[in-house]
Formats: structure tokens, C-alpha cells, sequence
């Protein structure tokens, strides 16, 4: 017997049992980036990794410890399978000019990779939700991004998410911060981690972002980047909060909210949980004036956030949310050598008029599929005989008793039938 082969771990299947929970999502997301004028756009899982070493950072976790790249061996090119959506989605809007026009507001939807080790809510291969809006300047689409989020929590019925907010300020102010930070940290280098005492220098606002329980307290006491802030990002977190409160949407300042991507500037944020464990955030974002240019377009301002599904899927599975699966309308029974071709033409015929239905395939006896039809969860068994199919007739027998239905069988025309069934 051959050894059975296993998928890659962290990288999970989505099984028929949960198949409707993450429709039910899909769908829900779908209506929710509609109503706010979001158009969808597709990028493709591989992309040259000079991408994200361009717009992520080099030295971050993400790019120095995560990212799944190799070689193409066909044509030389180093490729990475993406960790995150905003690069891909910004390379695309400059490869193909979409800000000639005007602002874009966009959104996707796809598979992400990062070698992290697996934990509840976070796999190797995970699912994220990007909204991107490029060309907009100002606290009010920053604003948009929040409330949105805020409506889908209650969309999808979660409670206990927390906004936490920050700004990381202009280049300029980020500087002067950056020569406090080092200080601070020079002062305290016996106390820092291997990989704090590599980024004391390249990348000090990562360790920041540590999340090393034995750092927090020297964390907590480090210089805060809003002794910094310029005007102009002060400003802008001002009307933000102004405009959340008229919202009324509640949200706490986090000053050492910083985000693991080097692309951030300005106004950043996180939505919390305490229910998945240490790692609780379920969806982040912020604004990446800067990006653009980066990697070789026209300047322009952007936001946007992403949110990650199997952490929501998590959290709704972890607040008791039931999603109803879904069910035929009806299963179709068959037995004899006239009722299998009469079947499939029934079966067809009540699909047309929009009706899901079951035709049972394999045989068996009326017994056994009455018992499938059951467990279906079906509504109406729709059983076939050759004298049914002799008639052009065919039986219809409720299966679930509601209020003011009983379990009678009726022989009736397809026509009849297919109104019986539509009647719920």
C-alpha cells in the first residue's frame, strides 16, 4: 500500500462542512465593498520579489523570515508568493495606469503566504480581504476605512473588536524620532533580543513591534513618536477622531502601534480581539503615501487595510454565530428503468425554474434513498416510478413538517409540482 500522501502544514483545506460559513462571508463582503462604490480587482499570487522587498522592508520579519521564494529555473527571475496584498495591488494600478482617470477605489480577495508558525486564526497559507483607496488625500478616507469596518463587524453579528490608533508621521519626523529611539535603545542593548540588537540600527521601529513578553516593559518605556509628530500628521489624527466620534465609533490612541511594513506613514490602525489568543489582531491598515513612488509610479497619496478571514471565521466560530447551511429544495427518487431518464428530465426542469434540486445517482432501493432524501435536508421528496414516468406525473412528499403543512403525498403534473415546491 502506498504512503498516503499529507498536505503542506499550515496550509489548510476548506472541507463541505464549513464550505457555507465561508460563503456566507464571501457573500456578506461582497455587499458590504458594493454599497461604499469599491470595485474589485485580481492580482496573481506570484510576483518578482524585488516587490516586496521594495514596498514591505528589508529588514522585517516578513521579508527577512517569512516570505516563500525561490528561483525560476526556466528564466533566472527570483519570485515570491505574495505575503500581502497592497504591493501586488499597487504594482497593477501603475503597470496599467488606473490613476489617469482619477482616485480608485478598489478591493480583493485571495490566498496570502507567510512561513509563521500555525496557530489558531493564522496559517502559512491564509485568505485576506484588501480595500485599497489610491489618489485620496485627507482624515475623511481614513474615516470611510474605519466606519466600514466598524458597519461589517455588525453585518456579521461580532461584538468585542477594539480600534486602536496611531499616526507614524512624515519621514521627517520619523527621523528625529529614529535618532531618540536608537538612543534609548543603545542605553538598553544587554536587555534587547538577538533580533532587536540587529534592527537597533537598520530598522529600529521594528522593535517596537516586538513581540518578545521579556522586551514589553523596556518597550513600554522607550520615547513615544508623538513627542515627535508634525503638524500636518497631528492634524490629520485629530479629524480622524473627530470624525470617528461623530460616527460613534469608539477607539483608543496606541502610541507603539507602529505595523510591520515599512510602507506606512501617517495614520495607522488595528482592529483587536482578546479571543484568539496572543495574536489578536483581525484587521489592519493605514495610510502608504509613499508607496507609489516607491516602486515606480507618479506620486499620489493611498490607504487602505486588509482583514484576515480564517481569524473572522475564527471569531465568529468563537462567538456562537451559526451560519444556516444550505439545502435542496428538493431530492428526486427513482426505481424503475422508465423513471431514470424521466428523473433527469424533472430534475432539469425545476432547475430552470431556479430550484435546487438533488436526482439521487447509484441506485439502491426506495428505502435507502428516501433515507438519503432525509438527510439531505431537503424540503420535498419528489419520487419517481414507471408508472409516474408512463403518466409524465410525479409524487411530491413533504419532508419537514412546518405550520400548517402536513406529510401527505401528492400525484401531480410538473407544472403543479414545481409550484408546491417554489411555495416554501
Amino acid at each position: 500500500m502506498s504512503k498516503t500522501v499529507q498536505g503542506v502544514r499550515g496550509m489548510n483545506d476548506v472541507l463541505p462542512v464549513d464550505a457555507h460559513r465561508w460563503a456566507f462571508f464571501e457573500d456578506t463582503v461582497r455587499r458590504w465593498v458594493h454599497a461604499y462604490g469599491y470595485q474589485a480587482i485580481r492580482m496573481p499570487i506570484l510576483e518578482r520579489t524585488e516587490l516586496f522587498v521594495r514596498s514591505i522592508g528589508e529588514v522585517t520579519d516578513i521579508v527577512e523570515k517569512e516570505m516563500y521564494t525561490f528561483k525560476d529555473e526556466l528564466n533566472g527571475e527570483q519570485l515570491t508568493l505574495r505575503p500581502e496584498g497592497t504591493a501586488s495591488c499597487v504594482r497593477a494600478v501603475i503597470e496599467h495606469n488606473l490613476l489617469y482617470p482619477g482616485p480608485q477605489r478598489l478591493w480583493y480577495w485571495g490566498p496570502m503566504f507567510r512561513h509563521e508558525r500555525p496557530q489558531k486564526g493564522r496559517y502559512r497559507q491564509f485568505h485576506q480581504i484588501g480595500v485599497e483607496a489610491l489618489g485620496f488625500a485627507g482624515p475623511d478616507i481614513d474615516a470611510e476605512h474605519i466606519v466600514m469596518c466598524a458597519r461589517l463587524w455588525r453585518e456579521l453579528g461580532l461584538e468585542g473588536i477594539k480600534l486602536e490608533l496611531n499616526s507614524l508621521g512624515s519621514a521627517q519626523a520619523r527621523a528625529q524620532y529614529r535618532g531618540k529611539l536608537v538612543a534609548y535603545l543603545e542605553q538598553h542593548a544587554g536587555e534587547l533580543d538577538a533580533d532587536a540588537q540587529r534592527r537597533m540600527y537598520s530598522n529600529p521601529l521594528r522593535v517596537l513591534d516586538s513581540k518578545n513578553p521579556q522586551m514589553q516593559a523596556l518597550i513600554a518605556a522607550a520615547p513615544q513618536l508623538a513627542d515627535d509628530l508634525d503638524d500636518e500628521s497631528a492634524a490629520a489624527l485629530a479629524g480622524l477622531q473627530a470624525s470617528l466620534r461623530a460616527a460613534g465609533v469608539d477607539f483608543v490612541i496606541n502610541p507603539r502601534l507602529v505595523r510591520g511594513l515599512d510602507y506606512y506613514n501617517g495614520t495607522v490602525f488595528e482592529w483587536v480581539t482578546d479571543r484568539l489568543g496572543a495574536q489578536g489582531t483581525v484587521c489592519a491598515g493605514g495610510r502608504y503615501d509613499i508607496l507609489i513612488e516607491q516602486i515606480g509610479g507618479k506620486p499620489a497619496p493611498a490607504c487602505g487595510f486588509a482583514m484576515g478571514v480564517e481569524r473572522l471565521l475564527a471569531l465568529m466560530a468563537e462567538s456562537g454565530l451559526a451560519v444556516a447551511e444550505p439545502v435542496p429544495d428538493a431530492y428526486v427518487v427513482r426505481q424503475g428503468d422508465a423513471a431514470l431518464p424521466w428523473g433527469e428530465e424533472v430534475a432539469e426542469r425545476l432547475r430552470d425554474s431556479g430550484l435546487a434540486v438533488v436526482l439521487h445517482c447509484g441506485g439502491g432501493s426506495f428505502k435507502s434513498q428516501m433515507k438519503k432524501a432525509d438527510a439531505s435536508g431537503a424540503r420535498y421528496a419528489v419520487i419517481l416510478g414507471d408508472d409516474e414516468a408512463q403518466a409524465r406525473m410525479l409524487s411530491v412528499k413533504p419532508l419537514r413538517v412546518t405550520a400548517g403543512q402536513g406529510q401527505e403525498q401528492r400525484q401531480v403534473a410538473l407544472p403543479e409540482a414545481r409550484e408546491i415546491i417554489k411555495s416554501r
